[in-house]
């Protein structure tokens, strides 16, 4: 393990299919995967957890190999890995898709679950169209000897579509069912798309489950919390950092881990660590239209 031998690493970052963050026209910033992965390589995690690795082809069209995928298990040749797209579709838009998990200790039973969007009609530059389904993917590994579940999943953004994800509770309701099954040391992350996010903070933790920050925002185009890191006992979040970054219009989350905690006893607060480089979280209004809804 890279960090002490008591204590491992996690990563959380929606990549943004490696397009880097422009605060003037952040639609036509270039894509850079070079940026990712050095974003990606120098918090030095043991765990990577990855939303929008691949740019949504026209027609729902999805290359194989993936692209981008195969560039970080390259780049990142020191870490097993796990990566599924969405269930294709051809009303997928140019947008990112497609998750992975990267471990340095091997992973095994690897696992994806469709999550089904509901129909919620909106247009999109003239068009009426509904949203695709989304996917939870899922694999365990060994970390300081013990077996620990991992989850990572990216939720439907309803606010994007003038709706919430309280009138529509179906795809948080799939994912906590998944952590209830859960049979042990358990790790979810994930882009949720939850503006309002203590809702969500507050029916995950009635599944036994802690998030690992609730006050920074993680996304640039509003000062929203979307992002997460949740947990179960006996896991233990010693530290915490939202780091800025150029590489996407996504933060990066990374937290630190023991297995200090008791079954039942409450997870203590976690040290907030400053960003590193002093970059401050910018952002700029999104000008596509959407709501304040979650």
């Amino acid at each position: 393990m890279s960090n002490p031998a008591s204590t491992f690493r996690v990563l959380q970052f929606n990549m943004q299919f490696g397009q880097m963050w422009d605060d003037a026209y952040p639609d036509r910033a270039p894509i850079n995967l070079d940026l990712t992965i050095a974003e990606i390589r120098r918090h030095n995690a043991d765990i990577i957890m990855l939303q929008e690795v691949e740019h949504a082809a026209p027609g729902g069209e999805q290359a194989e190999p993936p692209p981008h995928y195969t560039r970080l298990k390259a780049e990142l040749a020191g870490y097993d890995s796990w990566f599924s797209y969405p269930k294709a579709d051809p009303r997928e838009l140019p947008f990112g898709i497609g998750l992975a998990i990267f471990s340095r200790t091997p992973l095994s039973d690897p696992m994806r679950r469709d999550v089904p969007s509901p129909p919620v009609e909106f247009d999109f530059f003239g068009k009426k169209t509904t949203p695709t389904d989304r996917v939870l993917i899922g694999a365990k590994t060994t970390v300081l000897g013990r077996e620990l579940q991992l989850y990572n999943t990216h939720l439907l953004a309803f606010f994007m579509l003038g709706s919430s994800s309280s009138t529509h509770p179906f795809q948080r309701n799939l994912v906590a069912d998944q952590l209830v099954a859960a049979p042990g040391p358990t790790i979810l992350t994930g882009d949720f798309n939850v503006s309002h996010h203590n809702s969500l903070i507050t029916q995950f933790a009635e599944r036994g489950f802690d998030t690992v920050q609730r006050n920074a925002p993680t996304w640039r185009r509003r000062p929203f919390v979307l992002d997460h890191v949740f947990y179960n006992a006996p896991l233990r979040c010693l530290s915490h950092r939202v780091q800025a970054t150029p590489a996407s219009d996504h933060h990066v989350l990374v937290a630190d881990f023991d297995f200090g905690r008791k079954e039942g006893e409450a997870a203590p607060p976690s040290v907030p660590q400053p960003p590193e480089g002093g970059e401050t979280a910018r952002r700029s209004g999104w000008k596509r239209r959407a709501s304040d809804r979650a």
